[in-house]
């Protein structure tokens, strides 16, 4: 009986469908009229079709999330399983290069390299790469003019920074220098990325000292030497300050993480940095700084 009812609800609702697209005229209004007088009647039908359909549709919808858990339990399982036998496998094939035609010699018996002389560091020849930039520029090659140029440049900057090394005291605050530390470094372009660097040390307490051009670093000291808006206070934890290093104007700074940093303008272009780990004062830091010949550095930097 309940079926019967749920079929009249259903063709009752695909005759009220099909009128509703397709307009009635005047020979169906005789037709729709019954229809529209059994509405009351099957009202309570439409609506146990209505809650049927949904039973329908809600158990369907339970089936297919059934399906779909099934099924992606079974992929995961399979492809865990398919890892396990992958990793399992004493014979399986691994590759040990780490780029195009190189191979580290971890699992093919190739040796590995345990040492050699490295590179040796050998300034270029200032006065035979002048002699070739002018050679090269008579035969109107300018590339190679100008390639000899760059190397004879070169060759006079690292050359500076031998000369300045020599010049530096050996020790600093009981602190020895350490020899295999000291570098210098040069793009070849007039002064811009020249850096000569020097350490010195003794347990935990070190002293370095770098000359160099840093067009980002001059910037912020210059900011802070001119601005007066950067004011020096008495009370309080200050970070920076400004002071003088024989005469020249610097700026010293300090954090509880990597100590002291005092920082000297030389010219328009170079500096120095000296950084002091483990240094007591600041006064300790100063005395340290007032070991070098700051003017003589000046001097060779041909700054003013």
């Amino acid at each position: 009986m309940a079926n019967i009812k749920y079929l009249s609800a259903i063709r009752f609702l695909a005759l009220t469908l099909y009128y509703t697209l397709k307009p009635p005229t005047m020979k169906t209004y005789g037709k729709l009229l019954p229809l529209l007088l059994a509405m009351g009647m099957l009202a309570p039908a439409s609506t146990n079709a209505q809650g049927f359909l949904n039973k329908i549709k809600q158990k369907a919808n339970d089936a297919a999330e059934k399906a779909m858990d099934k099924k992606t339990d079974e992929l995961l399982n399979g492809k865990k399983k398919g890892e396990e036998n992958t990793t399992n496998t004493p014979n399986a094939n691994t590759s040990s290069n780490t780029g195009a035609g190189i191979n580290t010699g971890a699992s093919t018996g190739n040796p590995r390299n345990k040492g050699g002389a490295a590179l040796v560091t050998t300034p270029p020849d200032v006065k035979e790469n002048l002699t070739s930039a002018e050679a090269s520029f008579k035969a109107a090659n300018y590339g190679e003019a100008r390639y000899s140029l760059q190397q004879a440049i070169l060759g006079v900057e690292m050359e500076i920074g031998q000369e300045l090394l020599k010049s530096l005291p050996e020790t600093v605050a009981s602190l020895p220098k350490q020899a295999d530390k000291d570098q210098v470094t040069s793009s070849g372009w007039g002064w811009a990325g020249l850096t000569i660097h020097r350490e010195y040390l003794k347990d935990d307490k070190q002293l370095s000292m770098t000359i160099a051009n840093n067009a980002l670093m001059m910037n912020a000291i210059n900011l802070y030497l001119s601005n007066s808006a950067y004011a020096q206070t008495t009370g309080g934890n200050q970070k920076w300050k400004q002071t003088k290093l024989k005469g020249n104007k610097a700026v010293i700074e300090y954090d509880e993480s990597s100590g002291y940093k005092l920082s000297v303008p030389l010219g328009q272009s170079s500096m120095i940095l000296f950084e002091g780990i483990n240094f007591a004062t600041e006064q300790d830091l100063m005395a340290a700084a007032n070991q070098f010949d700051i003017d003589l550095i000046k001097k060779t930097l041909g700054e003013k």
